[in-house]
């Protein structure tokens, strides 16, 4: 098994797709011809080099990882595998548009809040108050002849 000495290369993160076949399926303790087999199968999508070579991420790495924990531990198809992670990144979708949301109802409502104080600062100020106070008309129309 090969291990990442020293991490990613410089500027990359575990988005960055660094690894070829044959790194990622060692990393992933896979053979390439599963990581050949996921990848037509939809279960991780690696990216791609100008000439078609397939470079996989940590994130990808990962990803194998948990596939052949769900497929070995758990005896989940890969059909069943594949449902499951649309599911995980329907999730971490939704989860990441409510955040969205969330903040920006904090800037909608910190907006009001200066809106309602400028209201509340423009108030003419030599303005007295009066007592206000009822009263009850009664109103008697004339008939008309």
């Amino acid at each position: 098994m090969i291990e990442v000495f020293g991490g990613l290369p410089h500027g990359a993160d575990e988005e960055t797709p660094v690894f070829v076949i044959s790194v990622a399926a060692q990393l992933s303790g896979l053979h390439a011809q599963t990581l050949r087999s996921y990848d037509r199968m939809g279960l991780v999508s690696p990216g791609r080099t100008a000439g078609g070579g397939r470079r996989y991420s940590m994130r990808d790495i990962a990803l194998l990882r948990e596939v052949q924990r769900l497929s070995q531990e758990e005896g989940v198809n890969l059909a069943g595998i594949k449902r499951i992670i649309e599911l995980e990144n329907q999730v971490e979708a939704l989860q990441s548009r409510i955040t969205e949301l969330t903040e920006e109802l904090a800037t909608a409502y910190a907006a009001a809040e200066q809106a309602a104080a400028a209201v509340h600062r423009s108030y003419r100020k030599d303005l007295v108050p009066m007592k206000q106070e009822t009263a009850l008309v009664v109103w008697k129309p004339r008939r008309r002849r």
